[in-house]
């Protein structure tokens, strides 16, 4: 038998395209791989029933009005629209909104948000004593107004209780696939993810950018190589020596090359892809913390300790049990 999962999803002027209709496509291929037993049935709730235009232009049309919407809810999903200033975008906080969220929340057994719709929820007052991520464009506007939320910029999503935040604009199919996993397990989820060709965790990690990502792609192709080489091999010897000797270049030289056109130094930055690889294999895999220092070339759970507390302040078991999804 299957069991109704009811999800509303607010929509409002302006709201972005893409936070409302990847969910939605995400548990509709759900439905379509459990025959049915899923049970997710999506609602848009708008202002008013009927047509909402976002900010793509393309018209999206509400099930009903917020003040419409009774009952129990699964999962209330809040995706949020920006203002575009000189300065950059600033998340849209819409009272009318914020107040219906209030009123929503407590009905449902989990609340979402996507992108800066984190926004919506922190207003409502959803966030407090929290920790929450939303798109890094508006992450010190989140922090800045709401002093009580604990934001953390970087990851995809971060679930706290029955409360999920969720990165910006493609991260909500991330979201999504996490919250399939959580109600249906991951092979459902990886079922999904395998139909709409992406995957179920990015080989980012949590992170919204990896390594090579976060930085422009340098003037020099034989760096961006490098650079490549360094990712897909983060156990191999990639001392300052190793990497000058590939490149055919004195070390001094090397070094001074690849600062100028990646902005840190070889070490900092091959730890950096160390610590990311690190992190993937703690994500995904009950390894222990030797094999994956060993893979990632930190050489010793020691090192893997060091390099974490560093470069993102936590340990490799807090880390674990904070971003592991599969038991």
């Amino acid at each position: 038998m299957s069991t109704t999962r009811r999800i509303v999803i607010a929509v409002f002027p302006d709201v972005d395209l893409l936070d409302v209709t990847g969910p939605a496509e995400v548990f509709a291929l759900a439905n379509r791989e459990t025959g049915g037993r899923a049970g997710y049935r999506v609602e848009l709730a708008g202002p008013a029933s009927g047509v909402v235009t976002t900010s793509a232009g393309v018209r999206l049309l509400a099930d009903t009005a917020f003040a419409d919407v009774d009952g129990a809810v699964d999962t209330l999903l809040v995706p949020g629209a920006v203002d575009v200033l000189p300065d950059g975008p600033v998340a849209r906080i819409d009272e009318d909104v914020v107040a219906w969220v209030k009123t929503v929340a407590p009905q449902a057994r989990r609340v979402a948000s996507v992108c800066v719709g984190a926004h919506l929820l922190a207003a409502a007052g959803l966030l407090d004593g929290r920790t929450a991520t939303t798109h890094w464009s508006t992450a010190a506007q989140l922090a800045a107004d709401h002093p009580a939320v604990v934001v953390d910029p970087d990851p995809i999503f971060v679930r706290s209780g029955n409360v999920w935040t969720g990165a910006g604009i493609s991260a909500c199919m991330d979201l999504a696939l996490a919250l399939v996993a959580d109600d249906l397990g991951e092979d459902v989820a990886l079922a999904v993810a395998r139909h709409l060709v992406m995957y179920l965790r990015r080989q980012g990690g949590q992170s919204q950018f990896s390594v090579p990502l976060s930085r422009p792609a340098s003037s020099r192709r034989d760096i961006d190589d490098l650079r490549m080489h360094i990712a897909d091999h983060p156990e191999d010897d990639l001392s300052t020596p190793a990497l000058a000797a590939r490149m055919c270049l004195s070390e001094r030289h090397f070094a001074r090359v690849f600062r100028q056109e990646t902005g840190t130094t070889p070490g900092a930055y091959v730890e950096a892809v160390r610590v990311e690889a690190a992190r993937r294999l703690l994500e995904n895999t009950d390894q222990p913390l030797d094999h994956i220092a060993a893979a990632c070339g930190l050489g010793s759970v020691e090192t893997l300790h060091r390099a974490l507390r560093k470069q993102i302040g936590t340990t490799p078991a807090a880390y674990r049990r904070r971003f592991r999804v599969t038991g």
